[in-house]
């Protein structure tokens, strides 16, 4: 079949195309069938040429007219959605002849006078060099996830891209997300969406929220939610109360909370539902963490993520997320960083391999285990951003998602002011009962959980910055150990003095931000940290952080189920 210079199958009638259903060749085209994709490709390349047409934009002159080249075309809504949908598709489509054909679609359109999106920033995280986050170089089985999660949701999101540094921990996300969001389950779908809206907006996580938001419409959620909290039924409002404390203060998560939302007439909550949105308020608080710590990029067919300006010419004195090196303002002004930040790695190293020989040459009784873990519980109190880095979120403009906006994380304990007890692992652990009751009352996910959680603790490449054969699992421990702690939980069986050992100030600084106030996060607290460790490590301590924080909260939730059960 001919085809013409967009790369349009050529086709008699061109006003179907004018009224084409942008849903529609979305779906053709997130299709695992070739053909399915070609015609997809085809039906919006048509509908791009005949609105071209029908506006006569890009029309040839005739010969000798002096008049002015004029102005770029606007397109319509409908054409923009088509042409945001092409841009997302060049970007990170999995398939190699749609990524290309669809450059060639918004080149045609360029070409012809019409003003075609540009991305805002390059990658998918503005900490981490486009470079390092590449779709091409891909085994099988990782290219397989990002065709799984392209097939499955329409788009390879950002939040994708970046966990696909570690195939093995994105696997099981993606499970989970997927279990949680798309099958059979207590909440109805548009349900699902808006917790996620509620639970993401906790944290200003604008990136989140567009998300489900589209997610939440496509479903057939009713609009008028998106108006606030004032505009849900009183069955999702009554939800907020535990959105909060879960975000911010778990601990304070009582069986009076989970009675006033199982016995409230008729807008209560069945256990089974409760148990559905406890564990998606959860994920998402703590996949916000995950965001903001990581700095992902709002989609580049989202708001935020695109603008029809031509693009500005690259300046030679900036430096983006491709800067071929972490470059800190230290190693700016001093040029010994580099030096200093090697000399770092080996400290560590020394230190790791001189507690590992102390481990086995005495152990600390359980009362100079319990004092450890308070002194940590007490120090962590000094562990807070600072207001003057100069560098904060852009306003967000999500407070009719939130009530309650001055609710926020506060330490654990205080001096001088009552605090609950110590939660005590031992007394009440994910294996020995959030595992169990979650499996009870929604079968399928405590298994998916329980493998994400133990794959991300166990991972690893025995490697450590430029050093490999390396057993990191003392470090991955006092990470996991650190959040914990900073949310009140300890373990009996673990000496804390080794959380002190290990991590740094600045490690501590970024990970009690990022798990306890993620909208806080700024580039200088992650290029502060492991100057000379990759950025997958870096990576990989965000996915600790997502996990154990996640953990924590439903810790603290499951266990006021269970008392209000027994």
């Amino acid at each position: 079949m001919d085809r013409d210079p967009i790369g349009r199958a050529a086709r008699p009638d061109r006003a179907d195309d004018r009224s084409c259903d942008v849903r529609k060749w979305t779906d053709m085209i997130c299709s695992r069938e070739e053909g399915s994709r070609a015609a997809g490709m085809d039906g919006v390349a048509g509908a791009v040429l005949g609105w071209i047409e029908a506006v006569g934009a890009g029309n040839s002159r005739p010969a000798g007219d002096q008049r002015p080249e004029p102005a770029n075309t606007q397109p319509s809504p409908e054409l923009e959605r088509l042409l945001l949908l092409l841009l997302r598709l060049a970007n990170s489509c999995p398939f190699g002849d749609i990524r290309e054909r669809s450059a060639h679609i918004l080149q045609t359109a360029l070409e012809r006078k019409v003003k075609i999106p540009q991305p805002l920033g390059q990658g998918s995280s503005s900490f981490i060099p486009v470079k390092e986050i590449l779709q091409e170089g891909l085994d099988d089985a990782e290219r397989q996830l990002f065709i799984e999660a392209f097939v499955s949701t329409g788009r390879v999101d950002n939040v994708t891209m970046v966990m696909g540094l570690h195939p093995q921990y994105l696997d099981s996300f993606w499970k989970t997300q997927y279990y949680l969001l798309q099958m059979d389950g207590p909440l109805p779908y548009h349900y699902r969406h808006y917790v996620a809206i509620m639970a993401a907006a906790r944290h200003q996580c604008s990136y989140l929220v567009n998300l489900h938001i589209n997610e939440f419409l496509q479903v057939g959620g009713n609009p008028v939610w998106l108006n606030g909290l004032n505009f849900v039924p009183q069955k999702m409002r009554n939800l907020n109360e535990i959105n909060k404390i879960l975000a911010h203060r778990p601990w304070l998560i009582t069986k009076e909370h989970i009675e006033n939302l199982l016995k409230a007439g008729e807008n209560s909550w069945t256990l089974a539902e409760l148990i559905h949105a406890v564990v998606l308020l959860t994920h998402y608080h703590s996949l916000a963490s995950f965001v903001l710590g990581c700095s992902i990029r709002p989609e580049v067919d989202q708001e935020g993520g695109y603008t029809f300006r031509p693009p500005s010419p690259p300046s030679p004195r900036s430096h983006g997320s491709d800067s071929p090196r972490i470059a800190t303002l230290e190693e700016a002004v001093n040029g010994n960083g580099a030096r200093d930040a090697l000399c770092e790695v080996e400290v560590l190293m020394e230190k790791m391999k001189v507690l590992q020989e102390g481990r086995q040459d005495e152990e600390a009784s359980q009362e100079e285990m319990a004092t450890r873990f308070e002194k940590e519980k007490w120090e962590s109190l000094l562990v807070t951003p600072t207001a003057d880095d100069g560098e904060t979120l852009p306003p967000t403009n999500l407070s009719c998602l939130v009530k309650d906006a001055e609710f926020g994380y506060k330490d654990f304990s205080r001096r001088g002011e009552h605090t609950p007890p110590t939660f005590r692992a031992q007394d009440y652990s994910w294996e020995d009962h959030g595992y169990s009751l979650i499996n009870r009352l929604f079968p399928e996910v405590g298994q998916l959980l329980d493998e994400k959680f133990q794959v991300v603790y166990t991972l690893t490449y025995n490697t450590m910055a430029m050093h490999c054969d390396v057993d990191t699992s003392m470090l991955r421990r006092a990470i996991w150990n650190y959040i914990h702690c900073v949310f009140g939980i300890r373990y009996d069986d673990y000496d804390y003095g080794e959380v002190n050992q290990l991590l740094e100030r600045s490690l501590k600084m970024y990970i009690k931000t990022v798990a306890c106030y993620p909208e806080k996060t700024t580039k200088r607290m992650y290029n502060g940290f492991w100057r000379h460790f990759k950025h997958s490590e870096k990576v990989h301590v965000n996915l600790l952080l997502l996990e154990a924080r996640m953990q924590a909260a439903l810790l603290y939730a499951l266990r006021a189920i269970t008392r209000f059960m027994t």
